[in-house]
């Protein structure tokens, strides 16, 4: 080898097959299509801090932001239109993240605020108490 990347007869270049990916199942034409969002987390002071990038959307309209069984869900969805000279494009999706929460997370004193395109969600979580570590002795019988 010379340092290049060889294929076998009859498989794609890389490329090809994540363009294929992208652009989804030859013949099937999905109007919506579930995607994930880039997060980003943290636990520190007492507070859970959830950013979530959404650029291009509209918070008031286009998210939700539920909490279930300890699991906060974050659903958002864009719609796109493209218009050139003769023609327009129409394209959206779904955008779907769902994320386990500390154990004591109060979810009923959530914020959530949306800045240039990151929504940041924040839920207050009391520290737990930190145990002390205690040896147990091996009883020998």
């Amino acid at each position: 080898m010379t340092g290049m990347i060889e294929r076998l007869p009859g498989w794609p270049a890389l490329p090809d097959l994540f363009g294929w990916v992208e652009s989804g199942l030859p013949g099937v034409h999905a109007v919506r299509a579930l995607h994930g969002i880039r997060v980003e987390e943290q636990l520190a002071d007492g507070k859970y801090v959830l950013r979530a990038e959404l650029p291009g959307i509209d918070p008031a309209e286009d998210v939700e932001i539920t909490f279930a069984a300890g699991v906060l869900t974050l659903r958002a969805e864009r719609s796109e239109e493209t218009t050139e000279k003769h023609r327009t494009e129409l394209r959206s999706g779904t955008f779907a993240r769902s994320l386990r929460q500390p154990a004591g997370a109060k979810h009923d004193e959530a914020t959530a605020e949306y800045k240039d395109g990151v929504l940041t969600i924040t839920v207050p979580v009391p520290e737990a108490k930190k145990a002390g570590t205690r040896t147990i002795p091996v009883r020998h019988l």
